[in-house]
């Protein structure tokens, strides 16, 4: 595919996608920097985040995005659109991306001022839904399974690139053997973003040793749709 669409593949950025438990703790972050120090992470705030838990995740400097789940409704993942667990977070980690909003009133003055770190997920399945959001975006999430096909997902890359936004990509690490394919697309598209596209064996509670680094060498096969 790459040699069609006369592209390289690039080495792939990575984060790790997590939430901490409930209570929280930092364990499933520092058990993992144990091992691979040099990982990144997305994580999802919950109201149970205390101030310990954000200074400790602070400490670790490896967080580069949150995810406040804010447009999710009837889902296990669904969160409460708390202006203090916001103004904690958001104040916390100054450089983090944060994905996902619910844009109360009262949250949507208090981002503000970080509206350039504001990314968008769920809500994103077409390019109607970028040109729909609430204020022009710096980034936007851009999940294949999403899109729903070849043709809206390129198109959808060539409408971001073409007004210089932002895209990373990934996510839905329950998909299984396409974990490879939004890896691939991630290397021809966005390398250098945080994507949610880290290999598999790191969603389990104790990853194995072994499992590659951010950047991940691309690993395209010789032919076809397919990353070794």
């Amino acid at each position: 595919m790459h040699a069609v669409l006369r592209r390289e593949a690039s080495p792939l950025t990575f984060v790790v996608s997590l939430r901490l438990g409930e209570p929280p703790s930092l364990e499933p972050v520092t058990q993992r920097l144990e091992r691979y120090p040099t990982l990144r992470f997305k994580l999802d705030p919950t109201i149970s985040w205390d101030a310990e838990i954000i200074a400790g995740l602070v400490a670790t400097g490896a967080v580069d995005s949150v995810d406040f789940k804010g447009l999710y409704v009837g889902t296990v993942v669904d969160a409460p659109a708390d202006p203090a667990l916001y103004a904690r977070v958001v104040e916390a980690f100054p450089d983090a991306w944060i994905e996902d909003p619910k844009l109360t009133p009262e949250i949507d003055e208090l981002l503000v001022p970080h509206r350039d770190r504001i990314t968008w997920d769920a809500n994103i399945h077409s390019i109607a839904d970028i040109e729909g959001l609430p204020f022009a975006p710096r980034m936007v999430n851009i999940k294949p399974s999403r899109l729903g096909g070849i043709k809206p997902l390129f198109d959808a890359y060539d409408y971001t690139a073409e007004r210089g936004i932002g895209a990373y990509g990934g996510g839905q690490f329950e998909l299984g053997p396409g974990r490879g394919q939004i890896q691939y697309l991630a290397s021809l598209f966005h390398p250098d973003t945080p994507n949610d596209t880290s290999p598999s064996g790191f969603h389990v509670v104790d990853p194995a040793p072994g499992l590659g680094a951010s950047p991940l060498e691309p690993a395209p096969s010789p032919t076809g749709f397919r990353w070794g």
